[in-house]
């Protein structure tokens, strides 16, 4: 018997009143399956729904149309069920500013209704694993950016949670935060089995750990796959070739090279580069079609001054979507998402 899906949801909608009393959509539709175990990545520029879906999963937000089960039980019939078993970070920091850490936690517990050996040992352990011993006795106001963050982990935490929803748990941090808060989310992901459910615009973060990338766009699922199969589907690789011809000469010898390797199909795209033609075109496993290419051009008499091989990114396969940059911010003051709650979720009720 196959395992149920710890997220199930079939046209989940959510619309609210936009300006001038218009209606605007900002989740339509939102149809998905996720298996326990996974770290899933929720993909798309601002607007797009992205926040609005995670509110409505974690029982913050009433769906307006649709249906979705979480942990088994459904968001808008059984909210208190769902929050007991989830877990919710949000893009701002949920610890009280002047409570010491340890406190702050111990609170968490209580909330939830844990034992208080229950909630020490809950505590103890996430103290641990997410490397807050020498903060324990500092309000969370004296801390670093990463360093609240990883408070905000271990407070989505303290309940022992099946799934986790992280909504952009990186942003603002520096470089050296991020990957450090990464090494302690993979660590609890390896300790306790949960279930991450991640939103980011850091895409490298959705390349690298995410088994299934989800592409969201005006509050829809547009692309739903690993990030690899993405790029190769989608994207594909780009081979770029500087030649000592005119544009037009470029182009045609590019063409002709391609389809003898067998990467015919797209066009090469030749710009003015200098004393020669920059050629750029798109193919697949470009890592074995680029010295074959370059053996073929020389053979045809054609001289090669520069090569380089791109590989696509997941803003490529956004880019290729939707004509959009996945990075692009939107300033529209009628944007569909709206502002962020701060907080993970509170006990159940």
């Amino acid at each position: 018997m196959s395992t149920p899906p710890i997220i199930s949801a079939r046209g989940l909608s959510k619309s609210f009143r936009g300006p001038g009393g218009r209606t605007v959509d900002a989740v339509r539709d939102l149809t998905m399956d996720v298996a326990p175990g996974t770290l899933t990545a929720f993909l798309g520029p601002n607007g797009a729904g992205k926040s609005t879906s995670l509110r409505m999963l974690t029982t913050l937000l009433r769906p307006t149309g649709g249906t979705a089960t979480v942990c088994g039980f459904d968001v808008a019939r059984q909210p208190a069920q769902v929050r007991a078993r989830i877990g919710y970070i949000g893009q701002k920091n949920g610890a009280g500013q002047y409570q010491r850490v340890r406190d702050e936690l111990l609170s968490q517990g209580a909330l939830y209704g844990l034992s208080r050996a229950e909630t020490r040992r809950r505590v103890d352990e996430l103290v641990e694993a997410l490397g807050l011993g020498d903060l324990v006795r500092r309000p969370t106001l004296k801390l670093s950016g990463g360093q609240r963050r990883r408070v905000d982990i271990a407070l989505g935490l303290i309940p022992g949670p099946q799934l986790l929803f992280l909504d952009e748990p990186t942003t603002g941090l520096d470089p050296q935060s991020r990957a450090h808060l990464w090494e302690h989310i993979l660590e609890l992901r390896r300790r306790y089995g949960t279930t991450l459910f991640l939103t980011t615009h850091y895409l490298d973060e959705a390349d690298q750990f995410a088994e299934r990338v989800m592409v969201v766009d005006r509050g829809q699922i547009i692309a739903d796959d690993t990030a690899s199969r993405l790029k190769t589907d989608l994207a594909g690789d780009r081979i770029s070739l500087t030649l000592g011809d005119d544009p037009a000469a470029a182009v045609v010898a590019v063409r002709r090279a391609a389809g003898a390797v067998g990467a015919g199909g797209a066009e090469p795209e030749a710009v003015p580069a200098g004393e020669g033609t920059h050629v750029v075109v798109a193919v697949e496993h470009g890592e074995r079609v680029l010295p074959a290419l370059l053996r073929e051009l020389d053979r045809d008499g054609h001289t090669v001054l520069t090569a380089e091989l791109a590989r696509p990114t997941l803003d490529d396969v956004f880019l290729r979507l939707t004509g959009r940059s996945l990075r692009e911010e939107r300033t529209d003051p009628s944007r569909t998402d709206p502002a962020p709650e701060a907080t993970s979720v509170g006990a159940p009720r």
